[in-house]
């Protein structure tokens, strides 16, 4: 086993680079990478939008078409 003064230290394993420098690439991919998920979060807001919407409207129809079976049921009943 190796001693304990050759193990990398914590800068070493996670500083910038070798250079010591990031010419702000890290900033700007941190940018576009939020950019990117807030444009796929706004994507998926808007199809969740239009799935909820066409639920509604299927909800709405088949109500009112049982109310109108159920109806139609009573219409029968009482008529004979």
């Amino acid at each position: 086993m190796g001693s304990k003064n050759d193990a990398p230290t914590w800068a070493d394993q996670w500083g910038p680079g070798d250079d010591g420098s990031t010419n702000g690439k890290a900033d700007n991919n941190k940018k576009t990478a939020a950019g990117n998920v807030k444009a796929a979060a706004s994507e998926g807001l808007v199809k969740a939008k239009a799935a909820a919407l066409v639920g509604a409207h299927k909800v709405k129809s088949g109500t009112s078409s049982g109310i109108k079976w159920v109806k139609e049921q009573y219409q029968k009943r009482a008529s004979k």
